[in-house]
C-alpha cells in the first residue's frame, strides 16, 4: 500500500486517508438520496437512478485514486443534474434517453481535449491573482451550500434572510456548528468527521435523525436495465441525429454541458490543490512539458473526463470531481487511497442505504461551513487595493456563491479581467487561451438566453 499510493511521500498515514475518505463521503453522501430525486422528475425510474449514482460514483471515485492517485471523489455532479432535467428535458423537450446521450458526448468531447491538453493549457493560463479567487470562492460556495441545505438562509421575503430559530433542524445544526468550530480550534484529529457523527446522534431526540425512504437493493437492481446501456438504442444516441434541423441545438447543449462540467473540474482543482499541495506549481509544469499522463493533473483531469461518459451509460446525468472533496482534504487526505475508500463507502451504501440517508444535512452542513472558512485564507493572496486584481478576483470569488455555479464565477472573473486589462492597453497580458474561453462563456450565455 505504501509503495503504490506512496504515504510517506505525501506526509500521510493509513489511519489519516481512511479518516479523509470517510469525512468526504459524508459529506457528499446526500447525493445518493438527492440525485435519485432530481432526474427521476424526468421520468427516470428512481431506483434504476440510485444505483447509477452509486455505480458512477464508485467508478470515477476508484479512477481517480488508483490511476491519478489523489484524494478527490466524483458523483454526479448537483446543478448539472438539475440542469439536465429543468433544462434540458423539460424547457428543450429533449426526452431522458436523449439527455444521457448528449452527457455521453459531452464525456467523451471531455475526453479529447483533455488527451490533446486543452484542459491543461487553460488551468495555466489563468493568472494567479484569479487562481487564488477561485480558491476562496469556492470556499464561500461551499460554506453557503451547508447554510441553504438547512434553510438557515431562505428567500421567503424575496431577499435572503435569517428565519426564526423555532425548528429542531436549526437548532440541530447550531449545535453542530459550536461543536466542530470548538474542535477545529482545539486542533483535535478528525474534527470534522466527529462533529458529523455526534451530530447525527443529537440529532436523534429532536426528531431530525430519522431513516431514509428508500427502496430495497433488490428493487433498484431491478429498475437498472430500464437505464444502463439505453443510449446505445435507438431511442439513445441515434435519434439525437434524425431531426436534422435540431442538430445545432443538441451541440449547443452539449457544449453547455461541458462547459460547466470542465470550469467546475478545474476551479475545484486549483481551488483546493493548490492550497494544499496536491497540485504543486513544478506538477503543472510537469503537465504542460510532459507527454502521455506523467503527472498528477495529467491523470485527474483523465479521470474527471471518463467519469462523465461511464455514468451517462449506467444511467445518470454528468458525474464530475466534488469541491466536497475538500473536507477529506482539510482532514489531512493526500493520496487516492482516501478516494479508494470513498469508492468502498459507496459501494456499502447501495446495501445500507437507509444508514446513509439517516445523516441529517444538519450534520454536514456544519462541516460544509467550517471548510469554507478555511478555505478563505486564499483571499488573503490577492492584492485588493488594486482595482485590476480585486475587481476580477471580487466577481470570480463572489459570484460563484450568488449564482450557486463555480463556472458562473469563473466566467464572470475571466470577463472583467480581460476587459480590464484591454481597457487598460494590457491586453497582450492576457493569455489566448483566456480570450478563447471568455469568448466561449458569453456564446454560452447568450445561448441559454434564447434557448
Amino acid at each position: 500500500m505504501e509503495n503504490f499510493f506512496k504515504l510517506k511521500q505525501h506526509g500521510t498515514k493509513v489511519s489519516t486517508e481512511v479518516f479523509a475518505g470517510i469525512t468526504t463521503f459524508f459529506t457528499m453522501a446526500y447525493i445518493i438520496a438527492v440525485n435519485p430525486g432530481i432526474l427521476s422528475q424526468s421520468g427516470m425510474p428512481w431506483g434504476a437512478v440510485f444505483l447509477a449514482t452509486i455505480i458512477s460514483s464508485i467508478i470515477g471515485t476508484l479512477v481517480m485514486g488508483l490511476f491519478a492517485n489523489v484524494p478527490y471523489a466524483q458523483a454526479p455532479g448537483m446543478g448539472l443534474n438539475a440542469f439536465f432535467v429543468f433544462t434540458v428535458c423539460m424547457g428543450l423537450n429533449f426526452t431522458w434517453r436523449q439527455a444521457l446521450s448528449m452527457v455521453f458526448l459531452c464525456g467523451l468531447f471531455n475526453i479529447l481535449i483533455t488527451v490533446t491538453r486543452i484542459r491543461k493549457h487553460i488551468i495555466r493560463a489563468i493568472p494567479k491573482g484569479l487562481q487564488n479567487a477561485i480558491s476562496g470562492g469556492i470556499g464561500v460556495f461551499i460554506a453557503y451550500i451547508g447554510l441553504l441545505n438547512v434553510g438557515i438562509i431562505n428567500f421567503g421575503a424575496g431577499v435572503p434572510a435569517i428565519p426564526e430559530l423555532n425548528t429542531p433542524v436549526l437548532w440541530v445544526f447550531l449545535i453542530g456548528l459550536v461543536l466542530i468550530i470548538a474542535l477545529s480550534i482545539m486542533k483535535v484529529k478528525g474534527a470534522i468527521l466527529i462533529s458529523i457523527i455526534a451530530t447525527t446522534l443529537i440529532g436523534i431526540p429532536f426528531g431530525v435523525t430519522k431513516p431514509g425512504d428508500s427502496i430495497s437493493f433488490a428493487e433498484a437492481a431491478g429498475e437498472l436495465s430500464v437505464t444502463f446501456g439505453t443510449i446505445f438504442t435507438a431511442e439513445g444516441l441515434p435519434s439525437l441525429f434524425t431531426d436534422m434541423s435540431k442538430l445545432p441545438l443538441v451541440l449547443m447543449t452539449i457544449f453547455a454541458f461541458s462547459l460547466t462540467d470542465t470550469f467546475d473540474t478545474i476551479g475545484t482543482f486549483i481551488g483546493t490543490g493548490r492550497r494544499s499541495g496536491i497540485f504543486s506549481e513544478e506538477d503543472e509544469k510537469a503537465m504542460e512539458d510532459s507527454r502521455g499522463f506523467s503527472s498528477s493533473m495529467d491523470k485527474a483531469l483523465f479521470a474527471d473526463a471518463i467519469a462523465t461518459s461511464v455514468g451517462a451509460v449506467v444511467g445518470t446525468s454528468n458525474t464530475t470531481t466534488y469541491v466536497e472533496s475538500a473536507a477529506g482534504i482539510q482532514a489531512g487526505g493526500r493520496t487516492g487511497l482516501t478516494s479508494v475508500v470513498v469508492a468502498l463507502l459507496f459501494a456499502v451504501s447501495a446495501f445500507l442505504a437507509s444508514f446513509v440517508s439517516a445523516i441529517p444535512q444538519a450534520a454536514t452542513a456544519p462541516a460544509l461551513v467550517m471548510v469554507g472558512i478555511m478555505m478563505l485564507s486564499s483571499f488573503r493572496e490577492i492584492d485588493w487595493t488594486h482595482l485590476e486584481d480585486a475587481v476580477p478576483a471580487f466577481f470570480a470569488g463572489v459570484f460563484m456563491a450568488l449564482c450557486y455555479s463555480i463556472s458562473y464565477g469563473i466566467a464572470f472573473g475571466f470577463f472583467f479581467y480581460c476587459i480590464i486589462k484591454a481597457a487598460t492597453g494590457k491586453a497582450r497580458e492576457v493569455h489566448p487561451i483566456l480570450w478563447v474561453s471568455t469568448a466561449l462563456f458569453i456564446l454560452n450565455f447568450v445561448l441559454l438566453a434564447v434557448l
